[in-house]
This record gives structure tokens, sequence and C-alpha cells, in this order.
């Protein structure tokens, strides 16, 4: 299967403002936040993206334009399952008011149980977010072959909810995992088990991604030919490390 980059959107104005962004629209990165995009789209620029998948609100689609800068002929495509939760009336209030809210513990501790007032619920949030990656996973691997590599920008508990479903762990725990703006977290998905390479990354290069072919094979139909697949493809993990 392909492999999956998740990137963090940049600083928006609303990190910096302490309010609780949400669906708001108009939320734009702030200089910072453009410094950020222009960063990790460098960073990205010697892979070979098959694909770049972007959330609809603006600071992620800034961050995936800056990023397909780097890779002619490719366009962002968005979906609306990478969009931030639905936090509904808390959309736009400040977060030093929201941590007075006695649902705030709720979301602390036990996410799971969470249902903002007229707006999502945490579950469904982490439910269209695995969805979109792994359909899109298994499409990119269908053109582009399984040594793929593509690129989905969205937001902080959106990230953070999908690593807790590739690690197997409970959406309760999610708050432990951090996903700063501009990271990079990256997951390889095969047929029995998710591989999380890499979480959180802000500076670390990022060629090493591309997959290496294995050893020419020699026997009947391959004539000493490379396959073409990456080992990491394999469901199995490496008993003592890689």
């Amino acid at each position: 299967m392909p492999t999956v980059i998740l990137v963090r959107h940049g600083r928006s104005s609303a990190n910096t403002s302490g309010v609780l962004a949400g669906r708001t629209p108009g939320v734009k990165l702030d200089e910072t936040g453009l410094q950020q995009a222009a960063a990790v789209a460098e960073r990205l620029a010697a892979l070979p993206l098959a694909a770049i998948v972007t959330s609809p609100l603006d600071r992620c689609k800034q961050t995936a334009t800056a990023i397909a800068k780097h890779h002619d002929g490719l366009r962002p495509a968005t979906d609306r399952r990478l969009t931030e939760c639905g936090y509904g009336d808390w959309t736009g209030k400040k977060i030093s008011d929201l941590a007075k809210d006695p649902l705030w513990a709720v979301v602390q501790q036990h996410p799971s149980a969470v249902t903002f007032p007229n707006g999502e619920s945490m579950r469904g949030m982490q439910q269209r977010a695995v969805d979109a990656v792994r359909t899109h996973d298994a499409a990119v691997g269908a053109s582009h072959g399984p040594g793929a590599i593509w690129v989905a920008v969205s937001h902080g508990d959106v990230i953070k909810s999908i690593v807790a479903d590739a690690l197997g762990q409970h959406l309760d725990t999610f708050q432990r995992i951090v996903v700063d703006t501009a990271s990079a977290t990256i997951i390889t998905y095969t047929p029995t088990r998710p591989f999380l390479v890499r979480l959180n990354d802000t500076g670390s290069e990022l060629a090493s991604l591309v997959p290496k072919p294995e050893a020419p094979k020699k026997g009947r139909g391959t004539k000493g030919r490379s396959t073409g697949k990456s080992a990491v493809q394999s469901s199995d993990a490496v008993v003592g490390g890689r």
C-alpha cells in the first residue's frame, strides 16, 4: 500500500489569538504560518508525490497550494471529510473561556463521549477522517502502485484521531498525541496493519521515504528485473527493529 504524509496546516491567526477557529470561514495563515507552509513544502519537494488532498478550509488550502508549487501538474483535491471537527457552539470562542465549561474535562479525558453543542461528535470526526484517508490511499495505490507517496493536509484534532486509529488506540487516548502546525506525520497502510513511520516531524529530511526496489530476483518471469515493490509494504514488523 502507499504511504500517506499527514500535514497539519501552518499557524493561523486563530492559533495566535487563542480562539477555537473550527470551521469559521476566512481564517488564513499568518506570516509565521506562511513561512511554515513554505518550509514543509520545501521538505516535500524531493518526493514524487502522487496526490495532494486537502481540507476545504482556507488555512489548509494555503498549505496544500504551497506544497503543490514544487510538483508540476499536481493540483490539490478537496475532501470535506478532512475538514476540522464541527465544534458547534464552541466555534469562535476563546480557549480560556471554553476551559471553564464542564464539557472541557470530558473533551480531555473521555472524548469518545463528546458531541459538541449543535456540532459534531469526536467519534464522527474520527470515522469520516479515517474513511477519507483509507479511501484515498487505496485509490492512489490502484493508480500509482504500492510504493506511491501522497499528502493529506488537515487539522490537529483530525490528524491526532487518524494516528490513534493507526496505532490501534482508543479515541480516549488521542489527547496524548501532539501534532504541531506544519508538521508531517507519516503512515503506511499494509493489508493487515498500519505502520506509524513518523509523528509530528517538523525538521528532518523526508527524501528517504522514496521506496527502494527490492534486490533483483532470478527465476521464471522475473529475468533478473527488480519487482519495484518496496520491502516496507510487508505487514510484518521486523523483530528487533529495522
